[in-house]
């Protein structure tokens, strides 16, 4: 006996379609559409990881040779700004950092290794690829001059010690009496405030600021003219009255102290 051909049971294709099975029977009539499986995501979606992995591989070069190639490395330091501190003094402090990426110096570590120079106040940090960095730095502002043994310093409102001067004509600031032992007196803070508030064109025409309480502040200029100051209020309006009165045309006989003590009623002697 001839073997039966197997039956093969499928669903019926919906209408106005024809399943590829339908086809294998026997030409296809006009007119049908063919069934097709529809396409899986998953190849959308691997590509998609591949693409972000590739992205992510490609970030994580750069950043890496950013913080740790050597082509970044710092090999210069320059310095502006500096006046009180000289320039080598500064690189050579700061000469540890050497060789290390641009990248990876904070300005906080910067200002940390420096922080025990007592002119400085602050600095800036910039980097300039390949492998300078350029440190400009701000100084603190030295109003007077103490007298120091056989030589002088120089110090700031706060009476801090900023940096020493062999000659006391090396710089055009009042001297204030007492040597370096005057900062622990009661009159000091009193003096240095008064010395902050002036501007550089009177500050520069001062020899000396001395004072027997904090209301007898008294400042000498050149020439043998004095200033009686008074206490230390309202320096700011004392200030511009003095500059003011400086201004003024030379008198016959010339004028030997100027008074501003009230600064709303200004008197010259």
């Amino acid at each position: 006996m001839t073997p039966r051909k197997p039956q093969v049971t499928r669903p019926p294709a919906p209408r106005g379609t024809v399943s590829l099975l339908d086809r294998a029977d026997g030409p296809l009539p006009s007119g049908t559409v063919l069934d097709f499986p529809a396409p899986k995501k998953s190849h959308r979606v691997r590509n998609l990881v591949l693409a972000i992995t590739a992205v992510v591989l490609v970030l994580g070069g750069v950043v890496a040779y950013v913080l740790f190639s050597p082509a970044l490395a710092l090999r210069t330091i320059v310095v502006e700004g500096n006046d009180l501190v000289g320039t080598a003094e500064i690189q050579e402090t700061l000469a540890p950092l050497e060789g290390i990426p641009l990248t990876r110096i904070p300005a906080d570590q910067v200002r940390g290794m420096l922080a025990d120079k007592a002119p400085i106040e602050d600095v800036r940090v910039a980097a300039e690829p390949p492998s300078t960095l350029v440190v400009t730095v701000r100084e603190r502002v030295p109003v007077a001059v103490l007298q120091n043994g056989a030589g002088f310093v120089l110090i700031d409102s706060e009476g801090r010690q900023l940096a020493g001067i062999d000659r006391r004509d090396q710089v055009k600031l009042p001297l204030i009496d007492g040597g370096t032992g005057a900062v622990q007196s009661e009159v000091f803070p009193a003096i240095t405030s008064v010395l902050a508030e002036l501007p550089v064109s009177v500050l520069s025409r001062l020899n000396h600021a001395s004072a027997s309480s904090v209301d007898s502040i008294r400042l000498s200029l050149s020439g043998d003219q004095g200033i009686f100051w008074g206490s230390a209020d309202r320096n700011g309006e004392k200030a511009l009255v003095l500059e003011a009165m400086l201004r003024m045309p030379a008198s016959d006989p010339p004028v030997t102290e100027f008074d501003v003590s009230s600064p709303d009623r200004p008197v010259t002697r």
